[in-house]
């Protein structure tokens, strides 16, 4: 038997690979809930995810997948809208002449950042086009130090200084320039004329997850299950101990997928990873009229948010049965971090002034509801030397023969944390089961 530790994304497709090569295999999920942070609320329409999920047309396994699970025709591809919230306006930023259009950046500005964007390096006034092919050659290069060099130093400060901020806080000058570049190629088709296509599953992402269930077998996941001990003799795994409601049980195993955070993995091994995460503070307002008439709107002025993301500016209200819904989210860095501390009430009076604040025709007697969620470990810091610091899928060599791990410290999590990625990272540890034999 294979035992899964985690019951997220990962686990689910390192499962159902290793059951198409003959295996037996047993998920254990520590929570009563699966699909980590793919869980959803209710609304009075389909359900909405508690943190915001879109795909981008680069992520192509995902859609396999989706395709395979008989969804594809429930995947939709419709443009996002995107803006920028500076001095009281919001600016759209899609289209060629609302970039030009736009006052914080001069046209020098504007030039050099449409190049990077286009991957072409104008550095000494000849175009190079395989200049930022590696992300591997950008590694240990400083963010900061990146974007001077490659575009100016006013979409540094007015541009990218307080997207970075808002992403890493206090941690940003420590992101290499590769995390930038991967984002920028992580991001999909762009249309001149209408923006970027994004794609959404009808009924959300939770029928991703239930659908993975099904493929999986509810008989082979065990939730409330938590994996306490790896029995490792001779240099080879041979059991997991696992603590349920019932008592402690034990059982055989030849190998065992580690789909989790990497301190679970520490836990379990005594394997150190120094990758620093952050964490998440994201609620779901549910308002009965749309705030603005853009998706993703990044914020550049004081407010305790580093964006607001109007999902029902991307999928129509009415799969929400009327409700416009708003996510207000900030990333921290630091669990003792004022927002994080606070109960959920007073996080949600804090994104409900910091919107006053930026737009004084806001009526919070308009609010239906909200909900607010956290995690503690959302995503990476891309710090510089992130690569040496990722986690084998194949612990072999580094804890003992049969030992994978597929979670978010993982390389198919980098230069960016997705859905995409986590189920690249349970097919590669299945791929290497089945090579090991």
């Amino acid at each position: 038997m294979i035992g899964v530790v985690g019951g997220g994304v990962a686990g689910l497709a390192g499962a159902r690979r290793l059951q198409e090569r003959g295996y037996d295999v047993t998920v254990f999920e520590a929570s009563d809930d699966l699909g980590g942070l793919a869980a959803t609320y209710e609304t009075a329409g389909d359900p909405v995810e508690k943190f915001y999920h879109h795909l981008s047309k680069s992520e192509e396994t995902i859609v396999e997948w989706i395709e395979e699970l008989g969804l594809g025709d429930n995947l939709e591809w419709r443009y996002g809208s995107d803006a920028y919230y500076v001095d009281g306006v919001v600016h759209p930023m899609d289209k060629p002449w609302e970039i030009l259009a736009y006052p914080h950046l001069s046209l020098y500005d504007k030039f050099r950042l449409g190049m990077l964007v286009l991957d072409v390096d104008v550095r000494g006034g000849v175009p190079s086009f395989d200049t930022y092919e590696r992300l591997e050659d950008f590694e240990d290069v400083p963010v900061r130090e990146f974007i001077l060099d490659h575009t100016s130093r006013g979409c540094f400060e007015r541009f990218f200084k307080p997207l970075l901020e808002a992403k890493f806080g206090d941690r940003w000058e420590s992101v290499s320039a590769a995390w930038l570049l991967g984002r920028v190629k992580f991001r999909g088709e762009r249309d001149i004329l209408k923006g970027e296509l994004l794609g959404y599953l009808e009924g959300g992402f939770g029928r991703l997850i239930d659908a993975m269930l099904e493929s999986v077998g509810r008989e082979n996941v065990v939730t409330g299950a938590r994996v306490a001990d790896l029995g490792i003799e001779d240099g080879a795994v041979g059991s997991l101990t696992v603590e349920t409601g019932d008592g402690t049980e034990t059982h055989d195993v030849d190998a065992v997928v580690v789909a989790t955070m990497p301190d679970v993995l520490e836990h379990l091994t005594g394997y150190e990873c120094g990758i620093d995460f952050q964490g998440t503070v994201c609620s779901v307002i549910s308002m009965e009229q749309a705030l603005t008439d853009t998706y993703w709107l990044n914020i550049a002025d004081e407010a305790p948010f580093g964006a607001l993301i109007e999902h029902t500016n991307y999928v129509s209200a009415e799969r929400y049965g009327g409700e416009h819904l708003l996510y207000a989210v900030k990333y921290v860095q630091d669990l003792g971090d004022e927002l994080w501390q606070k109960e959920d009430e007073g996080v949600e009076e804090t994104w409900l002034s910091g919107i006053e604040d930026l737009f004084p025709d806001f009526d919070r007697e308009s609010v239906n509801w909200i909900e607010t969620a956290r995690s503690p470990k959302t995503a990476p810091i891309y710090e510089r030397g992130y690569l040496d610091m990722v986690v084998p899928y194949d612990l072999s060599e580094d804890v003992a023969s049969g030992v994978y791990y597929a979670g978010m410290a993982s390389r198919a999590q980098y230069p960016e944390r997705s859905i995409n990625g986590a189920i690249v990272a349970g097919e590669a540890c299945a791929e290497r089961i089945g090579e090991a034999e």
